[in-house]
This record gives structure tokens, sequence and C-alpha cells, in this order.
């Protein structure tokens, strides 16, 4: 199907799940309908959670949100970076069909319906507070896609009449550099007790920077806290379905904005009373863009037909078997190369192999070294003392290795397997013993960009790089 079509075929989905729900709520007063509250973090990781086992991080929030509900082990957003992996969650479709929205500092053209649009149409409140879609352009919309803005929860509920259902969207900037020294100093973290990921150098430096990181992980539970403090207070707690998530990995080398599971597992826990049973986790693969999908079914609308996700309703049913693979994807992060171009590649992750293709193998994965852009050199990793120290001793033989993963140009495929390598630091895509594996998964990632119409599948290599950055200059908020 062409992208004219899609736009079309969204269109006329946008209207048919109107009519919908005029008929399925036309019989009743909206009693019973649940309220949705939706609490997304800023570069926060998989497993740094208490409910995860990270003894270092205290999350008692999070971790009472799992408790009561479901807690999620294998969730991924679509794109590692912020703004296109908000536009997936936003509209259900992936990125590489939203146009300038595929990439961060770009605009998600009023076009592609979003939910909480298609939510306020069948008599829903909705708004946000903090970070809803973003960085970028507004462009057409007349407000941001995750809709009208509020300083806070507790301003948004007195606007949400009687029994009125609503569906929130609360966006935390934490834990987005740059890192606040007192706060660190305040948080009580212990630095023997941080986990220093295998792909980065275990120095006092890194740990000292994952404990900043970590401190802003504490301050969003914090937030979250006062969230589900006010929801109770509200007398809406029992209908309110609550998740918790982040929208891409943390902002250190080789996670923040790549495929790998650094970049892309993601947190989540899901609390809905009545419908979900406490303390139940969820193995199965999932993907952001089946937030939309959920929230629609959930609320007896029916999705719109161009989104791609699936509703999580029936694992919360017990249906535990779930999706076999999830695909994921990036285009252009930030101007971290000559001529602004991006580092666009696609990937499929099953339970066993995580498949990546590199369209532009020639270009630097992290940025290009000699360019000095927002971040520095190797512009798309975020600046921070993880990176300073990898930059600053690469030359160093104990470190080389960490800067070369980080840093370095990469093939234009990769292959991984998680069973003896889960954090996906030895590329086998040559090796024998996997050929019928990479010949699958190969056709896997073929057929879903054919099936979801992505220019990459049709040799259109470079559309993306010419929309519009809108990262230097006024932006609109």
């Amino acid at each position: 199907m062409t992208r004219r079509k899609f736009v079309r075929t969204a269109a006329v989905a946008t209207a048919a799940a109107l009519m919908a729900s005029k008929g399925v709520f036309a019989q009743g007063k909206g009693e019973g309908r649940p309220n949705i509250l939706f609490a997304i973090a800023d570069d926060w990781s998989f497993g740094q959670a208490g409910v995860y086992g990270d003894r270092a991080v205290k999350t008692p929030n999070f971790d009472r949100v799992a408790r009561e509900g479901v807690l999620f082990t294998n969730s991924y957003c679509i794109a590692p970076t912020c703004s296109p992996s908000r536009a997936g969650i936003l509209t259900g479709q992936p990125p590489h069909r939203l146009e300038e929205g595929a990439n961060l500092w770009g605009h998600l053209p009023a076009k592609f319906p979003v939910y909480p649009d298609l939510l306020e149409k069948a008599g829903y409140r909705v708004g946000f507070t903090g970070k809803g879609w973003g960085p970028g352009q507004l462009g057409d919309r007349k407000r941001n896609a995750a809709g009208p803005g509020f300083k806070g929860f507790g301003e948004f509920l007195k606007t949400v009449g009687g029994d009125g259902p609503f569906c929130y969207w609360f966006g935390s900037h934490d834990p987005h550099r740059p890192y606040e020294p007192a706060l660190t100093a305040a948080a009580g973290i212990r630095r023997e007790e941080v986990t220093v990921p295998p792909y980065l150098p275990d120095t006092p430096e890194v740990r000292d920077d994952i404990v900043a990181y970590l401190a802003e992980v504490q301050r969003f539970d914090a937030q979250l806290g006062n969230l589900l403090k006010l929801l109770e207070e509200s007398g809406r707690a029992e209908n309110t379905m609550v998740v918790v998530t982040s929208d891409n990995g943390m902002p250190f080398p080789r996670a923040k904005t790549n495929l790998h599971d650094s970049g892309t597992r993601m947190p989540l826990a899901i609390r809905w009373p009545g419908k979900i049973a406490s303390g139940k986790k969820i193995d199965a693969l999932v993907s952001h863009l089946d937030f939309a999908p959920t929230f629609l079914e959930a609320v007896e609308l029916k999705p719109t037909t161009v989104m791609a996700g699936k509703s999580l309703l029936p694992l919360f049913g017990g249906d535990a078997k779930g999706r076999d693979r999830v695909f994921l994807e990036r285009e252009r992060h930030a101007e971290a190369r000559a001529g602004n171009v991006g580092y666009p590649c696609r990937a499929v992750r099953t339970r066993e192999h995580l498949y990546i293709r590199n369209f532009h193998p020639e270009r630097w994965p992290a940025g290009d070294p000699d360019l000095e852009k927002s971040q520095g050199t190797f512009s798309d990793i975020d600046r921070g003392p993880a990176k300073e120290f990898l930059l600053a001793h690469r030359d160093d033989p104990k470190i080389a290795a960490y800067f070369q993963m980080a840093c370095a140009k990469r093939p234009a495929e990769e292959l991984y397997e998680m069973a003896d390598d889960p954090w996906q630091m030895r590329n086998r895509i040559d090796d024998p013993k996997l050929e019928a594996v990479k010949r699958e998964v190969r056709a896997s990632l073929d057929n879903w960009m054919k099936e979801t119409a992505d220019p990459r599948a049709s040799g259109d290599t470079d559309a993306y790089d010419k929309y519009p950055y809108y990262g230097a200059g006024p932006q609109r908020p």
C-alpha cells in the first residue's frame, strides 16, 4: 500500500472509529468507561527499578503499580529517540509512515490521527502535563498531539466534570540530561551498588554518572507517587487504567538512539483494578505501538485500520502468548553528521535473536567524529561524564573496545543471539551456524517493511534527510 493510500485510509478509519463510538455509548450516560492515566519517563531504561531487581535505585511507586497490576519484561519502544517514539505511541503507527514524524525535531502532521483526539471526540476529557509529543514543531496541529496542556494533574482533574471519563498524559522530563548535582547528592544512591552495563567501562566516572541518572529516575518515581495520590483523592482510582513506561533508553553511549535492547527495551507496568489480576508478570513481547489500540479497545472504540499495534487486552485476560517478534526503527536523531543526514536502520527482535539492518554503514552511527554540534562530536550521544570519559580514553587499550562499540562504524547487518549474549555485544551475522536464522529474520523484516509501506522497502532512501530540522532556532511549545 502506498503512503498516499495510507493517509486516505487513516482519514476513513478515523471517521469509522468515531461513528463506532457514537453507537457504543448512545444507550448510556458514560458510566463505567475507564479513565486512562499514562505516565512516561524521558530516557529511562529497562531493568532500572526495584521490582526488576535493581538494588541501587528506589522506585516504590512504579513497584506498587506493578504489584497491584502487571509487570512487563519484554516491552519495546518503536524508536529509541523521543519524538518518533512518542509519535508511535500516539498514532499506533510505525514512524516511517508518519513523514516528518519519523525524525527528532520534526513535525507530526495532523492528517495522522492520534488516540487523544479520538477519545476526546468520544466524550473523554483529555490533557497532558510536561513533555507530550516532541521535541519538534506543531506545524499544522493546533495543539500538542498529546492534548491540551495543563500545569498539573490536579488542575486537569478539576476540569473533568462529574463522573466523566478522562485520558491524561504525564510526561516527565526525568531522567533526561543534564543532571542536577544537588539532586544526586540527596538521592542516597550508593556508587558500589550501581550496576554498570557491560557495554560501558566500570570506572568511578561512569558509576557516578549512573548514580546521577538514577537520582532522576527516583524523582520520576516520586512524581508518579503524586499522580497516584491525586488519583486516589479524586475517588477515580478504581476505574482508571494506569500505565507507566519510558520513551527510549538511558542517555549513555550505546543506549539511547540505538536499536539494541539498551536503547529500545522499556520498563512497563499497568494497573487496572477489576480488569487485571494483581501481581502478574507478562514475558510476552509487546510494542509501544500497542498502547493506542489498547486504550481505544478498553473504552469500546475500534482501533483505526492503519494502526499497526495490537491491543494488550487479550494478554490481560490470560493469553500469555502474545507476539513472537517486535520491529524497531530509527531515522534522523540530532544534527550529528555533515549535511544533517541521519543513521537509518530497521530491526526485528524475537525472543531468541536481534537482527539490525543499517542502511548507511558508511556513516558514523553516533555522529561524525569531527562535527561539533549541540552534543559535541559524536552528537547522537548526549553530553555527560560517561561520554566524556569514553572519548578522552578512546586510545587506552582497556577502554578502546567500549569506544568502538558506541562510536565506530558498523556493518550493514548485525545479528545477536540472546541465549549467550543478552547485551548484544557479539555480532554473529557471519556465523554459519546461524545461516537459517539469518534468512528467516531478513525475510521477516522485509515483509514487515513492505506490509507497512516503509519507503525504504522501495529504495526511497533519502526522504527523511530532506525534512526540515527544527532543533536550531525558536521552537513552538
